[in-house]
């Protein structure tokens, strides 16, 4: 299927939910935030929450430091 990944396209191999897109990017769900379709999509919903063909999805990183 193929989605916006921070505007740009991308095609995902295996993931159904935002974890597994997470997990197929290789990024730790606790430093970053998610928009799918301009909503913001909590922490504890990422497991459950699907991906869908032509969805926009954008994750933003923590970055540490002053």
């Amino acid at each position: 299927m193929m989605i916006k990944l921070n505007a740009e396209d991308y095609t995902v191999k295996k993931a159904e939910t935002v974890k597994e897109l997470l997990d197929e990017l290789d990024i730790q769900m606790e430093r970053v935030a998610i928009e799918l379709n301009l909503k913001v999509i909590k922490k504890a919903d990422y497991h459950i929450t699907p991906i869908q063909d032509g969805d926009s999805v954008e994750i933003v990183s923590y970055v540490g430091g002053g």
